[in-house]
């Protein structure tokens, strides 16, 4: 059912960017779980969407990474495939989950080497928003459920780590924060996909921090950094202290500072 080599985008440039994606989060997989808490607090909530019992079912986890929510969708009796652009990170989610009753691939949202109508559900939190193409994203998962399958998904859209943008547009030109869909444009992609009806439920997350360095230092020890910039440019330190000193103004009453993600929630039934 599963073929486990990558499959390579038609574009020379989506491929790089794939490539840089991949090489971001592999770089980040041995210590990703300590810099995740997030992450495990928004795919929580995704797994109220499907039910407690998968006995007999085939979830696909779709950017798996280290496996976390894997194991979690082991226990309630599923068979997992285990599905991720980056080949360290599936070392980990094998290292942390095993095979008994999981298969792991390494693959591209956009091109899943499974056959038609062959998982019953699919499970993929905060991944989809790295894609070239979110509706040919959407559109592959329609592909592969059984149809009384459903596909669960979270994807971070517009509004997310805007005091971290604002702080940086503040000091330099550079786009150092990765850009998101709007809401509307994730209903849009899901329209182009075939895939009605859906559900869609908007969450906004608040998270808080010592300082900027502190949330900056999450976001690389995830490798969620931002990676479409073409041309190397050198963070200095004074650059760093001045995004600190400006990232001041959001801090509340005990000198903690936001950093605010928009969290989308979709159900493709």
């Amino acid at each position: 059912m599963v073929n486990p080599e990558f499959s390579q985008s038609a574009s020379s440039d989506a491929s790089q960017r794939k490539a840089r994606i991949a090489a971001a989060f592999g770089k980040a997989a041995q210590h990703y779980d300590r810099h995740a808490a997030f992450q495990r607090d928004v795919g929580q909530q995704l797994l109220n969407y499907l039910p407690q019992d998968l006995c007999g079912c085939v979830v696909l986890d779709l950017g798996c990474g280290t496996g976390f929510f894997s194991a979690q969708l082991r226990q309630r009796g599923a068979e997992v495939i285990c599905a991720d652009l980056s080949q360290h990170m599936l070392a980990q989610a094998r290292q942390r989950c095993g095979t008994s009753g999981l298969t792991y691939c390494r693959c591209d949202a956009e091109a899943l080497p499974l056959a038609d109508r062959s998982v019953d559900f699919v499970f993929s939190s905060l991944a989809l928003q790295w894609c070239e193409s979110l509706t040919v994203s959407f559109r592959e998962i329609k592909r592969v459920l059984k149809p009384a399958g459903k596909g669960c998904f979270s994807i971070l859209v517009a509004g997310s780590l805007t005091e971290l943008e604002q702080a940086w547009g503040e000091v330099d030109s550079a786009r150092h924060v990765n850009r998101f869909l709007s809401g509307n444009a994730v209903k849009i992609a899901l329209a182009q996909a075939g895939c009605t009806p859906y559900q869609i439920d908007l969450c906004s997350f608040e998270l808080w921090y010592d300082s900027a360095m502190q949330l900056m230092k999450d976001l690389k020890g995830i490798g969620a950094t931002h990676i479409d910039e073409r041309t190397s440019r050198l963070t200095s330190l004074r650059m760093l202290a001045q995004v600190e000193a400006v990232y001041q103004k959001f801090a509340n009453r005990e000198g903690l500072v936001p950093a605010t993600y928009q969290v989308c929630f979709g159900v493709i039934q």
